[in-house]
């Protein structure tokens, strides 16, 4: 990580509109530890230096303080239609991108992607890509294009693997997602 380089200056963006089929109702409104996952991923972006926050919805309409809602039509399509919709509200040059199902990531991993001087990065834990993802404006054309169904940035990242700067996030939390309620008991 280069210390020298200026943090990016990226919006926070939850994809937060699915149905949460098996889990058994939308993810976003659940409740953890006293805090509704869509609350603890903006929190999250915010204390990780994101002015801005942006959540997609879809399956539930939500009000969420403190970020910028932007209602997915489509979001019954996939998690790429969530975020081509997530993207087009980004006015910032980058934006970080995390999945309301993930309550365990930790700040630091959107300090060290927004750090890391790349305009493109993934998080990894034991060398193993994962979330949060950082996304330069440069690329949202591409991966707009390459975003269908539940595939979201991924199709693209995986073709341009000289451009993503790969950002060790080993011991700033778990990348574990939440599919079912027995997934928040540990």
């Amino acid at each position: 990580m280069d210390l020298g380089t200026a943090p990016t200056a990226a919006a926070g963006l939850v994809l937060a509109a699915g149905a949460g089929r098996r889990f058994g109702k939308p993810k976003a409104d659940v409740l953890f530890e006293g805090e509704r996952l869509v609350d603890r991923a903006v929190r999250l972006l915010r204390d990780g230096g994101c002015a801005r926050v942006i959540v997609v919805t879809g399956a539930v309409e939500l009000r969420v303080p403190g970020a910028t809602v932007v209602h997915n039509p489509r979001w019954a399509t996939g998690m790429g239609s969530s975020l081509i919709a997530g993207l087009a509200a980004v006015r910032e040059s980058a934006a970080v991108v995390v999945p309301v199902d993930m309550p365990w990531l930790g700040a630091e991993s959107i300090r060290r992607l927004r750090a890391c001087g790349s305009r493109l990065a993934i998080a990894t834990y034991d060398g193993r890509p994962g979330h949060p993802v950082l996304l330069g404006a440069e690329h949202f054309p591409a991966v707009a294009a390459s975003a269908v169904g539940d595939i979201g940035a991924r199709k693209f990242l995986a073709a341009n693997p000289e451009l993503v700067q790969r950002v060790p996030c080993d011991g700033t939390g778990s990348p574990e997602d939440v599919d079912t309620p027995q997934d928040l008991i540990r």
